[in-house]
């Protein structure tokens, strides 16, 4: 299997964690799309022309990162992070979807600021979008999800979420947040893969 993705990523970031942690990685072939170049065929795998794209031997395409983790959790075996039980599935997939929406947000800023003339910028847009992640992360400090039991994907998540948040903003969340350092430093011990896929390694 073809894993198109770039080392930034932090959903492609997700989907390699996921992968090394469920230990199905070596089946898969890592390569890197640029989206930005439209000669990359990218933008004929997936006519989003968004990563990461999973694509299977016999030539199906899976995107998003929430569809190749689910998908690469159903071929591991003895392993899962997605809770058969029918409230932790729904609380899993809840965590999932605060932690790539901080990530979504975040990635707003990071573009208006990088495609747009410093004159042209919407300040008033990256400020919107700098709230959302603020209320996430008020959110996960007030409850910072449970790290005694089994793992989730909403585990992962969040994780790849604090991990952008260190790459593309310096960090600065970490001096407000101090129990999700502490959070963060815990599932790094649990999970070595997070520190294998960072994009600063």
């Amino acid at each position: 299997m073809i894993l198109r993705s770039s080392v930034p990523s932090p959903f492609g970031r997700k989907v390699k964690m996921v992968a090394k942690y469920l230990g199905v990685y070596n089946d898969l072939s890592v390569e890197t799309a640029d989206t930005n170049n439209p000669a990359d065929t990218l933008r004929q795998q997936n006519p989003l022309g968004k990563i990461p794209i999973l694509i299977l031997d016999d030539g199906r395409k899976y995107y998003d990162s929430r569809v190749i983790c689910e998908f690469l959790d159903s071929k591991a075996d003895g392993r899962t992070l997605y809770p058969t039980e029918s409230d932790a599935r729904w609380e899993a997939l809840t965590l999932q979807a605060l932690g790539d929406g901080i990530v979504d947000a975040s990635i707003l800023q990071v573009y208006e600021k990088r495609m747009r003339p410093e004159e042209k910028l919407h300040q008033d847009w990256v400020d919107y979008q700098a709230e959302k992640v603020r209320r996430a992360l008020d959110e996960l400090a007030a409850t910072p999800p449970a790290l005694d039991g089994d793992l989730t994907i909403g585990h992962f998540a969040v994780a790849c979420a604090l991990g952008y948040l260190d790459l593309r903003f310096d960090g600065a969340w970490r001096a407000k947040y101090p129990a999700l350092v502490t959070w963060l430093d815990t599932f790094r011990d649990l999970v070595p893969a997070f520190d294998a896929t960072s994009p600063n390694t």
